[in-house]
């Protein structure tokens, strides 16, 4: 596993940067992302990932392939510590029995048979974290918490929650990932931003995933969510032929989660709805 360094590695980036998370072994979503950052201008040195490169999605090592021939930062998130552990399960973080839990085991011996040494060795060597200076700020960037990397924090998560989290890296915010849902929160002038996935849609009824852009201006910094269309149906197509859980295949259609274990209230009461998360200006 991962364990925490005095040093984490530094990125000064002085234009827009592109973050994501959860490519999810979803290899069409993957692609379609490096096109558009390619489209946006972003070289690989200004784009992040949030890690779970690899879970739910039918083409774990072509995902892994794709993503390290892309030549981006990436942060180790729970699924790259276990399979580069050679642990038993995802290490996602789900309650145990839940629906979420015994579809992981599926999706999870999937990627375990398809990846060999090279990539183990690679997941390994990725960091619990990367700081990122941008814009005149300095962010923490980490799969799911500063605290636990498969920690799980929404939208409705308490402004205390999100401090606390915060104060841990000694930075002016906290780039994350791992929850699958994206939006940005400003608690006592520092910022909580949650890039999304674009592996699986975001629970929001609609089947275009999430990435997002950090973009320096005269005034701050402008954190800014995108949607991401691509090819679901072929990806949905792969995952079906592998004989993967249809819940998350389905997913890819119908933007729906076939669970919602992990879901706090706030979140469980508008599944389908259309997420439209604001840009936020941090001073």
């Amino acid at each position: 596993m991962n364990e925490p360094s005095p040093c984490w590695p530094l990125i000064r980036a002085d234009g827009p940067v592109l973050v994501f998370g959860g490519p999810y072994s979803n290899l069409h979503a993957t692609q379609a992302l490096w096109a558009e950052a390619e489209r946006l201008g972003i070289p690989p040195s200004r784009t992040i990932c949030t890690g779970d490169v690899v879970a739910y999605g039918a083409h774990p090592a072509e995902t892994v392939a794709l993503v390290r021939a892309w030549g981006i930062p990436v942060v180790a998130g729970n699924v790259e510590e276990s399979l580069g552990a050679g642990a038993d399960d995802c290490g996602c973080g789900f309650a145990e029995g839940t629906a979420c839990d015994l579809a992981s085991v599926r999706w999870y011996r999937h990627a375990d048979r398809a990846l060999g040494r090279g990539e183990r060795a690679w997941m390994r060597d990725l960091p619990g974290r990367i700081d990122l200076e941008v814009g005149g700020k300095r962010l923490a960037v980490v799969h799911g918490a500063p605290s636990a990397v498969n920690r799980f924090l929404f939208p409705s998560a308490g402004d205390g929650e999100l401090a606390a989290e915060i104060a841990l890296t000694g930075c002016d915010g906290v780039v994350a990932g791992h929850s699958g849902i994206p939006f940005t929160r400003i608690v006592d002038g520092r910022v909580w931003h949650n890039a999304g996935v674009v592996g699986m849609p975001a629970d929001d009824g609609t089947p275009e995933v999430w990435f997002s852009l950090l973009v320096p201006e005269a005034g701050g910094l402008r954190l800014e969510h995108r949607r991401l269309s691509y090819d679901w149906r072929a990806a949905q197509a792969a995952m079906r032929a592998a004989d993967l859980p249809e819940g998350y295949a389905a997913a890819l259609g119908t933007g729906i989660w076939p669970s919602d274990d992990i879901l706090p209230p706030m979140e469980r009461s508008v599944r389908g709805m259309r997420w439209e998360p604001e840009s936020i200006l941090l001073g």
